[in-house]
């Protein structure tokens, strides 16, 4: 079961990922694509990106001709997208934000870990191995998307929030009132059955009893510290915390509709396992403005922050000394610089 939940991974964490080329596969002589700074795009890691794409286009039901053709028209976003995100990682290493992504890094692999119940990082890495998964790779592919969201959240998102006035704040808040009611809330709490080394059946048997036991009256507390496989249940108790209905996926928002304040959802079936979700309270939408700072410069940063993290890029490009192989230049340059010439 612990393969099954790796194989997830690797669709719905790392939807571009594939394992490394096999041995077979012919040796691509190496040549810089573009040096960016000190760091360099080799053309062996456009073919790795371009082959990871055309894997997952075939998996997504197009033929490998069909996939070809597509991964082939895309080169040049491809190359501009890897020296983007060149540029992040030497950006998040200038602002010492590695050892902080480092750890972000470690602590997605103690989760699965703590959450499949394996002991070790070895026995985690030779697992991931298995179904097809270089957990190297994964960690540069968790790098380089890291470094990107904490570059950003530092450098543009966070100084639009605390750079805004208390002026602009109350100002926005009169102009745009409507956008401030309170949104419809749900507060729950969670049991989690793990399918990891189990029977998938038993398991979707069990929760059915507990389900069936809560709705004649069972403390749903003692059934989660006793069946939960959260491996902070103890603490929790199966308490998570008060959702927005608007921010909840849909896959899990239907069951939460259904079910009234107090009672607990049917089994919902997941990848990993079975949750059970108990609605504790429930607040409904109002018309009525009401204001709160937080939710004020939240709308505003989100608002603002796509155009000025555009900014933010442009500004880290011209910055940087990017050299493009002449051969590469015409197929990359103008996606690359694409922000840049609608501004000029």
């Amino acid at each position: 079961m612990i393969r099954k939940f790796l194989f997830s991974l690797f669709f719905l964490v790392f939807a571009f990922y594939v394992g490394k080329a096999q041995e077979t596969e012919a040796v691509v002589i190496d040549e810089v694509v573009a040096q960016v700074n000190d760091g360099v795009i080799t053309l062996s890691r456009v073919k790795r990106e371009m082959k990871q794409l055309a894997d997952q286009l075939v998996r997504e039901g197009k033929t490998p001709e069909q996939a070809q053709t597509e991964v082939q028209n895309k080169q040049g976003e491809i190359i501009a997208s890897l020296i983007n995100d060149e540029l992040f990682l030497q950006k998040a290493k200038e602002l010492g934000l590695d050892s902080e992504i480092e750890a972000q890094i470690n602590q997605r692999f103690l989760q699965i870990m703590k959450e499949q119940n394996i002991k070790s990082l070895e026995t985690l890495r030779e697992e991931m191995r298995k179904v097809g998964i270089d957990p190297d790779e994964l960690r540069q592919f968790w790098r380089r998307q890291l470094s990107r969201d904490y570059v950003l959240q530092r450098e543009v998102d966070a100084k639009i929030y605390w750079g805004t006035t208390s002026k602009e704040i109350k100002d926005y808040y009169e102009k745009n009132k409507a956008k401030f009611t309170r949104p419809e809330t749900v507060t729950l709490s969670e049991i989690f059955l793990s399918f990891a080394g189990r029977n998938e059946q038993e398991v979707k048997e069990k929760a059915n009893k507990l389900v069936a036991q809560l709705r004649a009256g069972a403390d749903f507390v003692k059934l989660a510290l006793e069946n939960s496989d959260r491996p902070d249940v103890q603490v929790t108790k199966g308490k998570l915390q008060t959702y927005k209905m608007s921010e909840i996926d849909e896959n899990f928002a239907k069951y939460i509709r259904a079910t009234k304040v107090g009672g607990v959802t049917d089994p919902i079936i997941l990848d990993e396992g079975i949750l059970i979700l108990r609605v504790d309270d429930r607040q409904e939408a109002s018309k009525e403005s009401f204001f709160d700072e937080d939710e004020v410069r939240r709308a505003i940063m989100a608002e603002r922050a796509p155009e000025e993290r555009k900014k933010f890029m442009m500004n880290m490009r011209k910055e940087a000394y990017i050299k493009i192989a002449e051969s590469y230049r015409p197929l990359v340059a103008p996606i690359l610089f694409a922000d840049e010439r609608k501004t000029s």
